[in-house]
């Protein structure tokens, strides 16, 4: 699976710039659509004709943060072909990390700052679940 477009939800603005940066150097291509809690998440996700391949997410957000649009997105998408959640976080926390994996559609957990080699897991995982 070639990635093509990537929801980044974060509510700093240095972070998305960073991932934004980030996934272009690693990828060709790649579009970067950020948006800042898992409001607005949901809210983008709603749209038609919007389908990213992933979705980064952080945990601490104002509004509706990490955990909360877990909960949401679990009650509201098609589970027939969810996109990927991965977590990208600055918790380190043991309960965190649980909580958010056992939701079925959360791959990974990364712990902030976003690094090459998480891209490329990124890439990976979405290749195997391709075939």
């Amino acid at each position: 699976m070639t990635l093509k477009t990537v929801l980044l939800v974060e509510d700093s603005p240095d972070d998305q710039f960073m991932g934004k940066e980030m996934f272009r150097r690693a990828i060709k291509d790649v579009e970067v659509v950020c948006v800042f809690d898992g409001s607005e998440a949901l809210e983008r996700l709603a749209e038609e004709d919007f389908r990213p391949d992933v979705i980064l997410l952080d945990i601490n957000m104002p509004r509706m943060n990490g955990l909360q649009f877990l909960q949401n997105y679990g009650r509201k998408n098609d589970p027939t072909i969810p996109p990927v959640v991965v977590m990208l976080t600055s918790s380190e926390q043991a309960s965190d990390k649980a909580e958010s994996m056992a939701y079925a559609c959360v791959k990974h957990y990364f712990v902030k700052p976003l690094q090459k080699s998480n891209i490329e897991a990124i890439v990976e995982m979405l290749d195997a679940i391709d075939g």
